[in-house]
């Protein structure tokens, strides 16, 4: 028998019920630490003129986008990131706002690269950034709530850790070893791919600057040679009981052309997969999309729900605590209503909108149905109680499920006496 006509595009997926519901469980997760750590949460458009992302993005990005003509002519992108999006967004209503600005996201993305795991073409970020603040608290800060959220996902200590780098020890090496100013992206972005690159290619490519790859790992492999601003940090989050969470390392540059300092990559602690989380401090990008107009200090992270989902899933602790969130609200409703005698089809209906509108998760059967079945469908869509209605109307009977339990009660009272049966532990009620 012959497949389907229709597939998903290579890279972008469906969501059928459990997959939505695993990603609600990482956007959900996402919103509750942002939202304690005192973030905000904004929205911008998935579509963007593509000036905003060949003005400073730098690297692969810009080979990645996916870039078409709209029918108004527009040259126009579907955004592969937010930060640029951000930046122009603050640009135009940050004096509406006091500073910092504490902002979040998440949204979706678009990349044009090859699907591969824990990369996809079209993937949802969570996007949280600091706006307005300078020193190095502000990475603290924000390196903090990456931290937070990935003990939110039932990580702890030991699965993983932040690598923290500074761009500006870069630029102070490459300045002493007479690596021209011009030349520093395409320096910055060798160092980037230093762990992925072939020796040989890395040793060809530092030659052009009178380099030796020696020179180059000796400089990441010396602790001295960590930023004012590293330390900083370093003494922060040993303050906040995270220390142990982050470690030096020099390697980590960010391939985004608009990063100015301190970056930093959120690894599994075997460093088997991609950075779950990546981000920095980019001072300058809000001047260069608004032309100068306006000048904002800023500095972000983002976190994709690929790596994070095949870390979850790959971590045993952080596996069973999805999966028991994933029970919780695997249910279709919480009461199916079993309509044992059709002449009673009338108040069963009006009984379930009843139920629903005091916030009651109810269902019943479309048509008219066996009473065996009905239990069947109400096993299969996950409720916790059956609610029996039949000829003993206004009489009703409701089957606790999983332990195959019974109890009684009345039309009349029904509201109270199911809002106050969820909230008990299932079984029978003892008198």
């Amino acid at each position: 028998m012959a497949g389907p006509s229709f597939q998903a595009l290579p890279g972008f997926r469906d969501f059928i019920p459990r997959e939505c519901a695993i990603r609600n469980y990482l956007f959900e997760t996402w919103r509750s630490v942002a939202r304690r750590c005192g973030y905000v949460e904004y929205e911008s458009p998935i579509l963007e003129d593509t000036a905003l992302y060949l003005k400073k993005s730098g690297g692969e990005l810009s080979a990645q986008l996916f870039r078409f003509e709209d029918q108004g002519g527009r040259d126009v992108t579907l955004r592969p990131e937010v930060t640029a999006s951000l930046a122009r967004l603050v640009a135009e209503h940050q004096r509406q706002f006091p500073k910092p600005l504490k902002w979040f996201e998440i949204g979706q993305c678009f990349r044009y690269e090859k699907p591969q795991k824990g990369r996809g073409r079209e993937f949802h970020q969570f996007n949280v950034d600091i706006l307005g603040e300078a020193g190095p608290a502000a990475d603290a800060e924000l390196i903090s709530l990456a931290i937070e959220t990935m003990l939110a996902f039932g990580f702890v200590a030991g699965d993983f850790v932040v690598r923290v780098s500074d761009r500006h020890a870069w630029i102070n090496f490459a300045s002493r070893h007479g690596v021209p100013e011009a030349d520093m992206p395409d320096f910055l972005n060798l160092v980037d791919k230093i762990e992925r690159e072939k020796p040989q290619v890395l040793t060809q490519k530092l030659a052009a600057w009178s380099l030796t790859l020696d020179q180059v790992r000796a400089f990441i492999a010396d602790p001295a040679n960590a930023s004012t601003a590293y330390t900083a940090i370093e003494q922060d989050l040993t303050a906040r009981g995270f220390g142990d969470f982050i470690e030096l390392d020099l390697s980590i540059v960010r391939g985004l052309a608009y990063y100015t300092g301190v970056v930093f990559e959120v690894f599994d602690s075997k460093k088997s997969m991609r950075a779950v989380a990546g981000g920095g401090r980019y001072d300058t990008l809000v001047a260069t999309i608004s032309d100068g107009a306006v000048d904002l200090p800023a500095t972000g992270f983002a976190m994709g729900d690929y790596v994070i989902r095949n870390l979850i899933e790959e971590t045993t602790h952080a596996a069973m605590q999805m999966e028991a969130w994933l029970q919780r609200q695997a249910a279709n409703c919480d009461v199916f209503v079993i309509i044992a005698d059709e002449a009673r089809r009338a108040e069963s209906l009006k009984l379930v909108t009843d139920l629903r509108r005091a916030g009651i998760s109810a269902d019943y059967p479309l048509n008219p149905a066996k009473v065996a079945k009905q239990f069947q469908s109400a096993e299969k869509s996950g409720a916790r109680f059956a609610l029996v209605v039949g000829a003993e109307y206004p009489a009703l009977k409701l089957k606790i499920l999983s332990s195959r339990t019974e109890e009684s009660g009345d039309a009349a009272n029904a509201i109270e006496w199911l809002t106050d049966r969820l909230t008990q532990p299932d079984g029978p009620l003892l008198a």
